[in-house]
């Protein structure tokens, strides 16, 4: 507790890190303030059915990404959601079409136009994703609009509302990027999933001494240890790395030498981040698109694939979760190329022949490392599930592993290592000192 004091002092000492800390502050309290800013026209005394539909299943899910805002009808209710999807669609794109992958490839001038492709593409998807919403708002609380009031004419003017509301969250979270500390999209979605976090534990604090045969303290006390010890796992397969050697021929200009050291490539064990349980996760919304939120006439397959406990749904999701980290892990890592540019300044693995041998063996490490990463990541992906069959409370249960629990490691680490090099700069010491996320004092924990 004393270092953490002291720490916060340091941090509050560095004139640069304090402003950022603070817009960074300022910004998130914004993004929460809107999030409880109800839509013009909507009575929130009556969305009574809205935030019971969102409490369990797929839809749960949506309301934790947007922090509650989905079950609010707030003007942030699509949040940064349609953002993200259109990333991963252009991303897919400069893969597949040769004319993003140039785009890609033309530096900083060609990122710009890959974020304002990506902009437009994120308001294509709202001006869909806004009208689906507030179609499923009118079944669920027709009676809370405002008397004289008809949806036909609400529709037009809530959809412009709701795609501005995103837009304008996505400004704030590159604001964040640009003035603040860490990566703003990540830390908005973060703060989103940790707003749930109080009265998810307050629940299910409360349900184990109200329901009969709960289990008492002593059951609430073994949930939170185990919480405790999911979290520790996702820490290493977010950090967990396999270091490649790669010794650099020496070469001697006049009186210098260059080049003789070794060096490693760093290859994680969980290459391909949470991109592959977001891939899963939006095809697993399908059915849930096609039924237009309503499960009452679907079939019972339909029915299967929204209910996110069920046996169908969680061995299609861990399939899904498999295939795509391959796939994107291939998408990511070039070992072709790698090995390319490793020849091209005198480099070579140890006992590994450059060129084609080189590229090879990183394939065959890298797909050591994906199977083991993969099932890792289906397996923390599907605890949630396996902790709502142990009668955890539906939104208690979202924290133990999935998409929630990945983002919340991955950018509370992001983030302690951002402050911590502004520490380190100053010479002061960091939360990360004593840890094993920094990698230059401590080295990186190895994969196997």
């Amino acid at each position: 507790m004393k270092k953490l004091i002291e720490t916060l002092k340091n941090c509050w000492k560095v004139e640069d890190l304090r402003q950022r800390l603070l817009i960074t502050f300022l910004f998130v309290a914004i993004y929460r303030f809107g999030s409880y800013v109800v839509l013009p026209g909507i009575n929130p005394s009556q969305l009574e059915s809205l935030q019971n539909q969102t409490r369990g299943g797929l839809m749960s899910l949506l309301d934790m990404f947007s922090g509650g805002a989905f079950s609010n009808a707030s003007i942030f209710a699509l949040g940064i959601m349609p953002y993200i999807s259109a990333s991963i669609v252009m991303q897919l794109l400069a893969v597949a079409v040769p004319y993003f992958q140039k785009m890609q490839r033309e530096g900083e001038s060609g990122r710009k136009k890959i974020n304002w492709y990506t902009r437009a593409l994120t308001v294509v998807i709202l001006l869909f994703q806004a009208p689906s919403y507030l179609i499923n708002l009118k079944m669920q609380a027709e009676g809370a609009l405002a008397t004289g009031i008809s949806w036909s004419v609400f529709i037009v003017p809530a959809t412009i509302i709701l795609a501005a509301g995103s837009m304008f969250v996505l400004w704030l979270g590159e604001r964040i990027t640009d003035k603040g500390v860490g990566n703003g999209i990540s830390l908005i979605i973060m703060i989103g999933i940790i707003a749930r976090l109080p009265e998810a534990f307050f629940q299910e604090f409360t349900s184990r001494f109200t329901a009969i045969s709960a289990g008492g303290l002593v059951l609430f006390i073994v949930e939170v240890l185990f919480l405790y010890a999911i979290i520790c796992a996702a820490i290493l397969l977010v950090q967990g790395t396999r270091k490649v050697p790669v010794q650099y021929a020496k070469r001697v200009v006049g009186n210098k030498q260059y080049g003789g050291a070794r060096q490693y490539i760093p290859l994680k064990l969980f290459a391909a981040n949470v991109m592959p349980i977001i891939f899963a996760q939006a095809l697993m919304f399908i059915p849930l698109t096609l039924v237009r939120f309503q499960s009452e006439n679907a079939s019972s397959i339909v029915q299967s694939l929204m209910d996110n406990r069920s046996l169908l749904y969680n061995v299609i999701y861990v399939t899904l979760i498999i295939a795509f980290t391959y796939f994107y892990t291939a998408i990511t890592l070039n070992p072709t190329q790698m090995a390319e540019d490793m020849k091209r300044n005198n480099g070579f693995i140890p006992g590994i022949k450059p060129g084609k041998d080189t590229a090879e063996y990183i394939d065959t490490v890298m797909s050591r490392l994906t199977l083991p990463g993969s099932l890792f990541i289906a397996f923390i992906a599907v605890m949630p599930a396996l902790a709502g069959l142990l009668n955890v409370q539906q939104g208690f249960a979202q924290f133990f592993g999935g998409t929630s629990l990945l983002i919340l490691v991955g950018v509370v680490i992001d983030t302690l290592q951002q402050i911590e090099s502004y520490l380190m700069m100053r010479h002061y010491d960091g939360l990360l000192n004593s840890g094993h996320t920094r990698n230059a004092a401590a080295g990186v924990p190895s994969a196997y």
